[in-house]
């Protein structure tokens, strides 16, 4: 355990200029305190690692000093492999580049982990769109992802409702979600980020002009808190009711994950007969009765009372149905 760990810490030293004692506890996993030893370690054993005190201090590898231990086991090699999206990969128009790779990589590994790619791809396949679905590729994606991979400013023209609005984008990232494609853009105008659907996009014009990336942008941390505010958004309404234990099982795949999520977090203390009411946010009464339909008798709509009458009314049709 500790022999891999400072394989990675000369790793990950030698890909930086230098790193806080922080930043390779937060990287390795474990205290400063370890990280400390562990460069005495390594520098007791040859390798030239040293500490610079003071606010611009990190710990540093004497210049030009490159390491040799980048053999790779056979798990690792399979994880390379699983790391693209063929599918997402052929849409951006780095199909020909990422095939490259792979097989330089493969001319690279010994011939015993030669197959890593085939025994990959026989165990693992990723179908990113939706069920039901069949989505189509925007086709100004290629120029987009191309703009993304050389931090070029581009000027983006897209559809806003019946209107046209036209922006210059500094692109930072890509995200596939569901089938559909995604931009992560800083607005040039005001600097503020948002989130653009490339299939939108009418005209894209990219040219030399280069920005300066914020490396402080984290793009998965970024999508996460965007498609949670999106998620938050459009709940408007409340409606209260109450559920049974398999209704609350169950109530995260009949409603959006986060509205039963903030339902269950508040939820009362089950009744003798283990049933909770919770207050669920919804999007509208509308898209409430549809969703709760799908519980069944297992949920019981308390408020407001035209979605109360209506789940009424439908009991009473489906037993009148049943009957006959």
């Amino acid at each position: 355990m500790r022999a891999a760990r400072l394989i990675k810490m000369v790793l990950l030293l030698q890909s930086r200029p230098s790193m806080t004692a922080a930043e390779l506890a937060r990287e390795l996993e474990v205290s400063e305190r370890t990280v400390t030893r562990d460069a005495q370690a390594l520098s007791e054993a040859g390798v030239p690692v040293y500490a610079e005190r003071g606010r611009a201090g990190g710990y540093r590898l004497v210049g030009g000093y490159r390491t040799r231990l980048t053999g790779l086991a056979r798990g690792e090699v399979e994880a390379l492999f699983l790391s693209g999206v063929p599918g997402a990969l052929r849409e951006m128009g780095l199909e020909d580049a990422a095939s490259a790779a792979r097989l330089k990589v493969s001319a690279a590994l010994l011939p015993s982990l030669r197959d890593a790619s085939r025994t990959a791809s026989q165990r693992f396949h990723l179908d990113a769109p939706a069920w039901f679905s069949e989505p189509a590729t925007p086709r100004l994606l290629p120029a987009v992802a191309d703009a993304v991979w050389d931090d070029r400013r581009i000027t983006a023209r897209y559809r806003r409702g019946e209107d046209a609005v036209e922006r210059e984008l500094e692109p930072y990232g890509l995200v596939l979600k569901a089938g559909v494609w995604y931009l992560c853009a800083r607005v040039a105008e005001h600097g503020s980020f948002r989130v653009y659907r490339i299939d939108r996009f009418t005209a894209v014009i990219s040219g030399e002009d280069r920005f300066g990336r914020d490396e402080e942008f984290d793009l998965p941390a970024f999508w996460a808190e965007r498609a949670e505010e999106f998620a938050r958004s459009i709940l408007r309404d409340e409606v209260v009711v109450r559920l049974s234990e398999d209704g609350v099982r169950r109530l995260a795949y009949a409603v959006d994950p986060v509205s039963a999520r903030l339902a269950l977090t508040d939820a009362d203390a089950p009744d003798e007969r283990g049933w909770v009411t919770v207050t669920l946010p919804v999007e509208s009464e509308e898209v409430a009765h549809a969703q709760l339909t799908g519980l069944g008798p297992e949920v019981e709509v308390l408020s407001p009372e035209g979605l109360r009458a209506r789940f009424a009314g439908d009991a009473t049709r489906l037993a009148e149905l049943y009957r006959s």
